[in-house]
């Protein structure tokens, strides 16, 4: 406890990282109040009432709005949070890939290609926003009708014109987004952390209290501890495996020290190239759970065209219900998939090899150029194996425990994307809080080692 102590005061004490925090917990602030300011003439507690009324907590307006810290369905000026821009930000990376002109800019315009990149992003999100702002009003006002018959209230104002509320409700959440996207921005620039991904994480973090308080009236006495321990477990087992590497041991040419005719031979240096178990990330889930809401969508079509007559009762329905078991069979293979096909776009074995080839370094008892490039790319796929089968599990994981009668919001921080997410966020946050205490010659946050989090990777690999 004294250790602890004494690391809070010392980051106290230092005076660009206190405002920093104190900038960040400020923007924080702002954006969870915005997440309470309702649209215009919208009734945000009826559109709630209404959703759970048809919600049984286990479909995709319960992840949606876990995501967005409940505005989603609070019909908040939040209400798409920051999600528009996570999807621009995923398809420019994969037109890196595959579009030349990306390419060139990611790789040779340096500032420039990186400035113009973060403008397309921009551009693409508001264009996303625009769409999507349009389908949750076609949803609210579906919910509007169901309003009227099930709780004999209105969702919509029965005074607001049709037209006012389609065009001002658009640009509201656009603006809500663009807005939130420029305080994520504003935090990584001028706070602590990346600030997009703390946005999500106090949005997902937001549901945890209420969740936890229903769990705990649920199920008193050794039945929530229980849950409890195997929580910290899980969460500990995440860490660790986050933070897993692979060293491949390198060794630098030997070089010649001294002078004119005294040189001496000198062994070169030794180092390791860091690869890591799980170098996808959470991309995979996401990817995943993007392809998963498509049923969702489908069978929603369905329902508001033949009343869901079609839809009830068929594998659409199943594939709607995340804790159902054609839903989460399909989830696994999906991840395991896209953890394969995502690590081998960003990892590229040829450009380790030229680094190797360019520094005069090499893997003792493998040739330099093709081969080593050859045993990195075995190496990467030997080790993508049981990192993509932990990501399915994780993924899966919350319909395993609520299988087992733990309450569906609460089991969602089991695993998923929640608990990827918030270890992810919160290992990078320390990090960058790490580093300013070491600058500054205080001890670090731990008592060994170094925090690694999503891209804190010690060695050539991180330089590459």
């Amino acid at each position: 406890m004294k250790k602890l102590i004494t690391t809070l005061r010392n980051i106290w004490s230092i005076e660009d990282l206190r405002k920093r925090i104190i900038f960040t917990l400020g923007l924080l602030l702002v954006y969870r109040l915005g997440s309470f300011v309702v649209l215009p003439g919208l009734d945000g507690s009826v559109l709630n009432e209404v959703m759970k009324a048809n919600s049984n907590g286990n479909d995709i307006t319960a992840l949606l709005s876990a995501f967005t810290g409940g505005a989603f369905s609070q019909a908040s000026v939040f209400a798409l949070g920051i999600m528009p821009y996570i999807s621009a930000s995923i398809i420019v990376q994969l037109l890196g890939f595959a579009v030349p002109y990306f390419q060139k800019l990611q790789k040779t315009e340096g500032e420039a290609g990186r400035k113009k990149i973060t403008q397309i992003t921009r551009m693409l999100t508001v264009a996303i926003t625009l769409v999507q702002g349009g389908g949750y009003l076609t949803m609210v006002k579906t919910m509007d009708a169901q309003a009227k018959q099930q709780l004999a209230q209105s969702v919509i104002s029965p005074d607001l014109n049709e037209n006012i509320f389609w065009i001002a409700g658009i640009i509201i959440l656009s603006t809500g987004t663009i807005f939130a996207m420029w305080l994520g921005e504003k935090i990584t620039d001028r706070g602590i952390g990346n600030g997009v991904s703390i946005l999500i994480t106090i949005g997902i973090i937001a549901a945890l209290p209420v969740a936890f308080a229903t769990e705990f009236s649920n199920n008193l006495g050794m039945t929530f501890a229980v849950e409890i321990i195997g929580l910290i477990i899980i969460t500990a087992v995440t860490i660790m495996l986050v933070q897993a590497i692979r060293k491949i041991p390198i060794q630098y040419a030997k070089r010649a020290v001294g002078r004119r005719g005294a040189m001496i031979p000198v062994a070169g240096q030794r180092d390791n190239i860091p690869l890591k178990v799980i170098a996808a990330g959470v991309m995979p889930i996401i990817f995943a759970q993007a392809l998963m809401f498509l049923p969702a969508t489908i069978v929603q079509y369905m329902a508001t065209n033949d009343g869901g007559a079609s839809a009830s009762g068929g594998i659409l329905q199943a594939l709607t219900d995340f804790t159902s078991l054609p839903y989460n069979i399909i989830y696994f293979f999906l991840v395991v998939l896209f953890t394969y096909v995502y690590t081998a776009l960003i990892v590229d074995p040829k450009n380790y090899a030229e680094y190797l080839k360019r520094n005069n370094a090499f893997i003792p008892g493998i040739k330099p150029g093709e081969k080593t490039a050859e045993f990195i790319d075995a190496v990467v796929t030997r080790i993508t194996l049981p990192g993509s089968v932990f990501l399915g599990i994780i993924s899966i994981f919350p319909a395993i425990v609520a299988a087992f009668g733990v309450n569906v919001g609460f089991a969602m921080f089991f695993g998923g994307t929640s608990l990827l997410i918030i270890v992810g966020v919160v290992l990078d946050t320390l990090q960058q809080v790490e580093s300013h205490l070491v600058m500054r010659k205080y001890d670090g946050l731990v008592k060994s080692g170094k925090l690694r989090g999503r891209s804190g990777v010690q060695g050539i690999g991180a330089s590459m």
